[in-house]
């Protein structure tokens, strides 16, 4: 059994293998994440862990998992399944990392581009022959709804709302669409880009906006909430080789 680590920017995300085969799933506050790090070894009698963080992981955290189970954590000098192309690999999110591994793994000789809709919005191309290139990295959702009461005066802060239409008739329903609608824009835009680049183009959209976006997009993608924990996993058993 595998055990994977996710911490992300705003929470922890723990998933269980059995080979290929996910069979636990679940999200976590800081707070108490060590101590369902450890119920999960216990309960799936685990053999092995993977650990990729973006977050605000302490050392001393790292250090008792390490106790509990043989621990790998993703960083630029791990064995990958695809040639890092990236002009500063030392700089490379291991979040991306992952999303480019379940890319290469879940679509072979494919050319690929991974939208993670999180915390940022990123988009990672990998071409048939698994050379990974880059992409890049725009503000997410809700740092987008953040940024305008920051940087204005009179702008309220919402929450964000998913069913919107193209004319805003009120400053809420304004931001509202100028925020969605524009998310939306870019995506489609910068598939319609890379499909022109690139024949035979396979998208996936993933991350926590996944369920809102997903039906919204004009083209055609494969959605999947788990692709950064599926592509943990194949860079976790691609090291136990």
């Amino acid at each position: 059994m595998n055990l994977i680590i996710d911490c992300g920017n705003t929470r922890i995300k723990l998933a269980v293998f059995n080979n290929s085969k996910m069979i636990y799933n679940e999200a976590f506050t800081t707070h108490n994440f060590l101590e369902e790090v450890v119920n999960c070894i216990e309960k799936y009698k685990c053999n092995n862990a993977i650990i990729s963080s973006v977050g605000d992981l302490k050392i001393e955290e790292i250090n008792t998992i390490k106790e509990k189970i043989p621990l790998i954590q993703v960083n630029s000098t791990l064995k990958i399944p695809f040639f890092n192309k990236y002009s500063t690999p030392k700089t490379l999110g291991v979040d991306r990392i992952g999303l480019v591994a379940a890319a290469v793994s879940q679509f072979p000789k494919k050319n690929v581009l991974v939208i993670d809709a999180g915390t940022c919005i990123t988009y990672d191309f990998v071409d048939a022959k698994a050379n990974y290139y880059g992409g890049a990295i725009s503000p997410g959702i809700n740092i987008r709804y953040k940024s305008l009461k920051k940087f204005t005066k009179k702008l309220p802060l919402l929450k964000p709302n998913f069913n919107v239409q193209l004319i805003g008739d009120s400053t809420e329903t304004s931001i509202h669409s100028g925020i969605i609608n524009g998310v939306l824009g870019e995506m489609d835009s910068i598939i319609e880009r890379y499909r022109i680049k690139n024949e035979d183009l396979t998208v996936v959209l993933t991350g926590g906006d996944v369920k809102f976006l997903s039906n919204k997009l004009k083209n055609s993608i494969f959605a999947n909430s788990n692709f950064l924990l599926e592509g943990l996993n194949s860079i976790l058993t691609y090291n136990l080789k």
